[in-house]
């Protein structure tokens, strides 16, 4: 089975990853802690996106009761998830840290449009420790329950 990330997922890591992107070409210390953050964040979304989000696309069909044995490849990934959990949480406390040397700069270099880029990425790290790994490890369970597994 092909898991596929949820689009309004894809675009929205799409969109923070543009953002910053263009923010590593602001000149001063703004660009410079842009491109500390764009170096860490870049390969946390990378496994978000092998094994975090995917699952996430199974929702609507096990929503409506929809299970399939050919959705059982999704335990594999829940279970990286689960055993990399802690490691992703620690790798969000240490983007956040970064996006406050960013938030910092940008406010000393006026930079109005980064200082609320940073919210909306902190706010998308909130959503992802409270509801994505959560979710997604749940559906991994649910699984697991359903085919014996």
């Amino acid at each position: 089975m092909r898991y596929t990330i949820p689009a309004s997922l894809k675009e929205e890591h799409k969109g923070l990853h543009e953002n910053l992107e263009s923010f590593t070409k602001l000149p001063g210390k703004t660009g410079i802690a842009a491109k500390e953050v764009a170096n860490m964040l870049h390969p946390h979304f990378i496994k978000e996106e092998e094994f975090a989000l995917p699952p996430l696309g199974l929702l609507v069909s096990l929503a409506k009761g929809q299970a399939s044995g050919d959705m059982k490849g999704t335990i594999a990934m829940t279970d990286k998830l689960k055993e990399d959990w802690q490691q992703m949480l620690n790798e969000h406390q240490q983007i956040v840290g970064s996006l406050e040397k960013l938030r910092n700069a940008a406010i000393e270099e006026q930079y109005p449009e980064v200082v609320r880029s940073i919210e909306s990425l902190k706010l998308h790290a909130k959503t992802v420790e409270e509801v994505t790994y959560p979710t997604a490890i749940l559906i991994g369970e649910y699984l697991k329950m359903k085919f014996n597994h």
